[in-house]
Protein backbone atom coordinates (compact mmCIF):
# COMPACT_ATOMS: atom_id res chain seq x y z
CA UNK A 1 0.00 0.00 0.00
CA UNK A 2 1.21 3.91 -0.72
CA UNK A 3 0.45 6.47 1.35
CA UNK A 4 -0.24 9.76 -1.07
CA UNK A 5 0.33 12.89 0.87
CA UNK A 6 -1.51 16.16 0.60
CA UNK A 7 -1.00 19.27 1.83
CA UNK A 8 -4.61 20.14 1.09
CA UNK A 9 -7.72 18.87 2.78
CA UNK A 10 -8.15 17.23 -0.54
CA UNK A 11 -7.80 16.12 -3.89
CA UNK A 12 -9.89 15.40 -6.68
CA UNK A 13 -9.78 11.40 -8.34
CA UNK A 14 -8.62 12.41 -11.67
CA UNK A 15 -5.73 14.53 -10.58
CA UNK A 16 -4.48 11.86 -8.36
CA UNK A 17 -4.07 9.42 -10.74
CA UNK A 18 -2.30 12.10 -12.60
CA UNK A 19 -0.14 13.42 -9.82
CA UNK A 20 1.02 9.38 -9.44
CA UNK A 21 1.74 8.99 -12.66
CA UNK A 22 -0.89 6.17 -13.25
CA UNK A 23 -2.41 7.60 -16.55
CA UNK A 24 -0.58 9.58 -19.16
CA UNK A 25 -3.51 12.34 -19.11
CA UNK A 26 -6.41 13.97 -17.58
CA UNK A 27 -8.66 12.71 -20.73
CA UNK A 28 -7.63 9.23 -19.65
CA UNK A 29 -7.95 9.19 -16.36
CA UNK A 30 -11.53 10.56 -16.88
CA UNK A 31 -12.41 7.42 -19.13
CA UNK A 32 -10.74 5.07 -17.26
CA UNK A 33 -13.08 6.66 -13.63
CA UNK A 34 -15.98 6.92 -16.30
CA UNK A 35 -15.45 2.78 -17.39
CA UNK A 36 -15.46 2.36 -13.53
CA UNK A 37 -11.71 1.01 -13.18
CA UNK A 38 -10.99 2.82 -9.93
CA UNK A 39 -12.28 1.84 -6.57
CA UNK A 40 -12.61 4.01 -3.87
CA UNK A 41 -13.11 2.64 0.05
CA UNK A 42 -13.67 -0.80 -1.47
CA UNK A 43 -16.48 0.96 -3.70
CA UNK A 44 -16.34 1.21 -7.81
CA UNK A 45 -16.15 5.14 -8.22
CA UNK A 46 -17.35 6.87 -11.60
CA UNK A 47 -16.88 10.34 -10.27
CA UNK A 48 -14.26 12.15 -12.02
CA UNK A 49 -13.25 14.77 -9.50
CA UNK A 50 -14.43 12.54 -6.74
CA UNK A 51 -13.13 15.10 -3.37
CA UNK A 52 -11.00 11.94 -1.60
CA UNK A 53 -10.12 13.30 2.34
CA UNK A 54 -7.55 11.63 4.71
CA UNK A 55 -7.89 8.10 5.21
CA UNK A 56 -9.29 7.43 1.56
CA UNK A 57 -7.99 4.56 0.24
CA UNK A 58 -8.13 4.16 -3.89
CA UNK A 59 -7.09 1.25 -5.86
CA UNK A 60 -6.01 1.25 -9.90
CA UNK A 61 -4.58 -1.28 -12.06
CA UNK A 62 -2.79 -2.89 -8.97
CA UNK A 63 -2.21 0.23 -7.05
CA UNK A 64 -3.50 1.08 -4.06
CA UNK A 65 -2.86 4.10 -2.19
CA UNK A 66 -4.14 5.91 1.34
CA UNK A 67 -4.35 9.21 1.50
CA UNK A 68 -2.69 11.55 4.02
CA UNK A 69 -2.99 14.72 4.93
CA UNK A 70 0.09 16.16 6.05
Amino acid sequence: MNIVEIRNESIELNKLLKFEGLVESGGQAKALINEGYVIVNDDICKVVRKKLFDGDVVEFNGHIMTIKVS
